[in-house]
């Protein structure tokens, strides 16, 4: 009698989901607070533009050897690294008294928040078949937009309970390491589980290029044009949704006046539109895959549209009506996630799962570097031009995504996987 395959892998997506929506949760809690912290602490533009810049140093930086120490650790203790890091961080915050505390503490948050992606990218390729990774990508990264929903549905609550804003440092640091427990009780590689049968081992394993441990030190990782294909790809991007993510509600704030408790409803409707668009940008990929197409079409095309449906974002500080620059933003949230969903996809296509954490530390680190300039870039214009500043990156953010296409299919034109031996 034949024992039916279990389907143990989607619920190590479930957990990554869960890791990320409390990543970003902690990581917007600034952006939502950021009026009213300004208010108390004094901060202009230029001030709240360096504590940006605090934890995208840091989080360039992290990324870079945090990839490495993934790939050193393993899946399970590279997480448990990561979350305990960046759960101590987050605590740290409601301790600050000063833009300078809480460029400090952020800092703390960009190291341990640096491997969230390259250990989940990684995991993805340890227990997913090539043709459903870029739908449990597009599955895990939701979280992004969820933990943007959940912020500023609770932080007003937490107010209201506690008087403090700490609390809401506080109460994230031990969403983590609840997390955290569930995350040691339940994980393990595949081939070590106990809830994963053979049949699904060998689904997992179904189609996959490697299946040796393969190390690629840095100085060579960086001389394949596959590299600079994820590189690149999210160079583009990222700092776009930097942009969103620690300035969309100041935004709306200086445009619309709109208040914390005014908040919730604008920002949850854009994340959770942008959690459909990153569901959506990996269903369609993955359908390609099913129904014969290349992982060439499959992840160009979806790239391609992604980037199409991001420009109309540039309308957005033109328009007097807040439905309709929420609506804007929240299709430009959408298409991001799309192009998130797949371009972490491209680097498990191109390189084997044991350097997968490396290469998106690397292109992370890259991407890390551009956007915490552009945030520098940013604080200067606001402070100097007010909310007609807001001309400038919303612009920019509006053509980014193109330049990414051309760029990733200069790099990697026939999606061939890099050669090693």
């Amino acid at each position: 009698m034949l024992t039916a395959k279990t389907n143990f892998r989607w619920a190590i997506v479930a957990m990554l989901f869960l890791s990320t929506t409390i990543n970003y949760f902690d990581r917007v809690i600034i952006g939502i607070l950021a009026p009213n912290l300004g208010a108390a602490f004094g901060w202009n533009e230029q001030e709240y533009g360096y504590i940006v810049f605090a934890f995208q140093l840091t989080y360039a930086i992290g990324t870079f050897f945090m990839g490495y120490v993934i790939d050193k650790l393993g899946t399970r203790w590279g997480m448990t690294l990561a979350v305990v890091l960046w759960g101590l961080a987050s605590t740290c915050h409601s301790l600050a008294r000063s833009w300078v505390g809480f460029a400090f503490a952020r800092m703390g948050l960009g190291i341990g928040q640096a491997a969230n992606y390259p250990v989940s990218i990684k995991i993805v390729a340890e227990w997913f078949p090539p043709k459903e990774r870029a739908f449990a990508t597009g599955l895990f990264n939701g979280g992004s937009n969820i933990g943007q929903v959940v912020a500023p549905l609770v932080i007003p609550i937490i107010l209201m309970l506690f008087f403090s804003w700490q609390y809401v440092f506080i109460f994230s640091g031990i969403l983590s390491f609840l997390w955290l427990i569930l995350w040691l009780i339940v994980f393990r590689t595949p081939d070590k589980s106990r809830f994963v049968n053979q049949g699904e081992l060998d689904y997992i394993r179904e189609g996959s290029i490697y299946s040796e441990k393969v190390v690629i030190p840095w100085k060579k990782l960086v001389c394949y044009r596959q590299t600079w294909a994820v590189a690149l790809g999210k160079m583009f991007a990222d700092p776009v949704w930097y942009f969103y993510l620690f300035w969309g509600a100041k935004f709306l704030n200086a445009k619309f006046g709109i208040n914390l408790a005014g908040l919730a409803m604008p920002l949850v409707t854009i994340y959770m539109i942008a959690y459909c668009g990153g569901l959506a940008g990996g269903a369609m990929s993955s359908w390609l895959l099913r129904i014969g197409k290349t992982a060439n079409f499959a992840r160009k095309i979806t790239l391609l549209t992604s980037a199409i449906l991001v420009l109309p974002v540039m309308m957005v500080p033109f328009l007097d009506s807040l439905f309709w620059c929420v609506a804007l933003i929240a299709l430009a949230a959408a298409a991001h996630n799309s192009w998130s969903a797949n371009i972490f996809t491209v680097a498990s296509d191109l390189f084997p799962g044991s350097a997968v954490g490396s290469v998106i530390g690397f292109a992370t680190t890259v991407s890390g570097i551009v956007g915490m300039l552009t945030s520098l870039l940013i604080g200067y214009v606001l402070n100097k031009s007010g909310v007609d500043g807001y001309v400038f990156p919303f612009v920019i953010a509006s053509f980014g995504y193109l330049f990414g296409v051309v760029s990733v299919h200069l790099m990697a034109p026939t999606m061939k996987p890099v050669s090693i031996h």
